[in-house]
Parts: structure tokens; C-alpha cells; sequence
């Protein structure tokens, strides 16, 4: 009975799960959730859990249960996924719906069917993969059913992605298992080093937030953060500027463009060609860093842009991607 069942897009991504149907984003959550050891329950999950990281006691753990865009804790993931689905659908004693998740580019056979399962066990009665620079490039309405080049570079938490696509497949692609978490520990050892203090993952994620650039910006901003001194143990306040944050990540930033310069080499000059005359859509967290397409723009000697969409341009295009799969079944797995 086609009108009873629900396609859904599901963006299962490192730091957020996104869940779509049709143009309406239903759910969109950081993909954390905290456990009780010893009852191996969950007690929290979304924003709540990531409000706890660094903050509980140990008989809690504060879980990711992707790592780099794959599942890294099953169990978890499953239970996460079964509780969101059932809290968007309701009860699904007869009617289960049908899934389209996100899976980074070049997952292994592994990998894949890690998440396919975890998609039926959180009660699923079809679930479909596909690899999410295809689904960024739907949800931005790129024209990938042409004979033409289109170049997506999606910025994750876990895993930075780029691919040149195609006649409804991608031509070329790659993926970095590095992404947003990178910077934000790139921040932590520059701010170990040059001022002798420590400080968390989340506070050098609200800094790269707050503060942070790929280049130096006309506005010089700042910043001040409680840490503890490498020495002494104490609590000490030190103060970050934009500059700070943008020398921080620049390792990290050049290690993102081999990757993409990779991939350009890999690809038809007559697609190449395409590209420099459209752009590159950027999309992802890592988007939103200031000045990121300038960067890109001048590392890789293309024009790059944010699409309107960056956050949610994956999951929307995932829903579409359900639509269309007859025509992107080369694309896909469902294995």
C-alpha cells in the first residue's frame, strides 16, 4: 500500500544524524549518546549527550558511535537508530518505512552492510545506501543526470569527501577519514603548545565555531577559554584570537586539498573543463568555517561555493535519492 508506508533520508553522519522526508528536515540531532556501564543502557542521546562529554561520572560513558563516517559501535547504533525512527514514525507494528542512508564514499562491502543492518534492526523493512556526495549533489539540485561534470565536496565531522559526478554516478572520488574532529584537535595541540595550557574537544570546537577561519579575516576576533596548565594542573584562562585558529588548521587544510587535487587528477580534462566553468558545490559542518571557499578557491585553482543547504543538503538529496532509485541503482546497494 504505497501511501501508508514513509520514505525516509537519513543522513548518519560522525557529529549529526539527520533525518528527512520529502522537502521537510524531521529531525536533526548530534550523533552522541551517553550509557549507563553497568545497565549497558541508554539514558541520553542527541544535544543532551553532548552537553555530558567531559562531564560525567564514571559510571557513565559519552559514546560516538560512528567514527569517521563508519560504524565503530554497532549495538549503539542500532538502538540510536531504532529510537529516532520510532520517535519520527511512532509505532510501526505494520507499516514500516523505507530508508535511503548516507554512507561516506568507498565504504567497504564490511562497512556497508554494518549500516544496512542496523537500518532493518531499527525497524526498517527496506533499506537503501548511498554514498553521500551523490545525495549532496541531489539536494542541491546539481543536474547529475547530464552528460556533465559536477564536483561536490562535503565536509564532515569524520570524514571530508570530494567527488566528480555524472550521468547519475560518480566518476571520480575520494575520501579522507579526517574532518571537522581533526580541526578541532589540531586547536587543542596548538593551544598545548603555544601557551602550555589544555583544553577539551568540545571547548576547541566552540572556539573553531565562535572565532575560527581558514584565512585571515579583515575582523580580527577573540576569545577566552578556561584551561589547565600543562605545569602546574591549575585552571588558567588564555585568550585565542581568529589568527590563532587559522594557523591552528593549517596542516589539516592542506592535508583536505591533496586529497582534493587527487581527484581532479583522477578525472576526465572534458569533465575538469565542466567544473571550472560551474564551480564546485561545498557542503557539510566544515562549510561554515570562515573563509573556507576562498581557500579552496585558491588552493585548487577552481571556484568553490557553499550551497544554500549546508547541513541538510545530504539528507534531502538521501530522500530523493529513494525516489529515483531505479535510475541510480548503480549507485546504490541494498545488500
Amino acid at each position: 500500500m504505497p501511501g501508508l508506508t514513509r520514505d525516509l533520508g537519513i543522513d548518519l553522519g560522525t557529529t549529526n544524524i539527520i533525518f528527512a522526508e520529502g522537502t521537510q528536515i524531521l529531525l536533526q540531532e548530534p550523533t552522541v549518546v551517553a550509557i549507563v556501564i553497568d545497565e549497558d543502557k541508554m539514558v541520553e542521546w542527541g544535544q543532551a549527550a553532548k552537553d555530558m562529554e567531559g562531564r560525567v561520572p564514571d559510571s557513565i560513558e559519552v559514546v560516538r558511535p560512528l567514527r569517521h563516517g563508519v560504524i565503530a559501535e554497532y549495538e549503539v547504533t542500532e538502538t540510536l537508530l531504532g529510537y529516532l525512527t520510532k520517535k519520527v514514525c511512532g509505532p510501526m507494528r505494520i507499516f514500516r518505512p523505507r530508508m535511503m542512508i548516507t554512507v561516506p564514499f568507498g565504504v567497504t562491502s564490511v562497512e556497508g552492510r554494518a549500516v544496512h543492518e542496523a537500518g532493518i534492526g531499527a525497524g526498517s523493512r527496506e533499506v537503501y545506501l548511498v554514498p553521500q556526495p551523490l545525495a549532496a549533489a541531489l539536494g542541491v539540485d546539481l543536474p547529475i543526470a547530464t552528460p556533465s561534470g559536477n564536483m561536490v565536496i562535503c565536509l564532515g565531522g569524520g570524514v571530508n569527501q570530494m567527488a566528480i559526478i555524472s550521468l547519475n554516478g560518480i566518476v571520480s572520488g575520494d575520501s579522507a577519514r579526517t574532518g571537522g574532529i581533526e580541526l578541532d584537535e589540531a586547536i587543542v595541540n596548538y593551544v598545548r603548545k603555544r601557551f602550555g595550557v589544555i583544553i577539551g574537544q568540545p571547548t576547541a570546537e566552540q572556539v573553531k565555531i565562535k572565532i575560527g577561519a581558514a584565512i585571515p579575516q579583515d575582523q580580527q576576533l577573540s576569545l577566552e577559554v578556561q584551561g589547565q596548565d600543562q605545569v602546574t594542573s591549575l585552571p588558567r584562562p588564555v585568550v585565542l584570537t581568529t589568527d590563532d585558529i587559522v594557523e591552528a588548521v593549517q596542516e589539516p587544510l592542506a592535508d583536505l586539498v591533496k586529497v582534493i587535487k587527487k581527484v581532479l587528477e583522477k578525472t576526465p580534462p572534458e569533465l575538469v573543463s565542466d567544473i571550472i566553468d560551474r564551480g564546485a558545490a561545498m557542503c557539510g559542518g566544515g562549510s561554515l568555517l570562515r573563509g573556507m571557499d576562498k581557500f579552496l578557491t585558491r588552493s585548487i585553482g577552481i571556484p568553490v561555493y557553499m550551497v544554500d543547504n549546508p547541513l541538510t543538503c545530504t539528507a534531502e538529496g538521501a530522500v530523493k535519492a529513494l525516489e529515483m532509485k531505479d535510475s541510480l541503482r548503480r549507485s546504490l546497494a541494498n545488500s
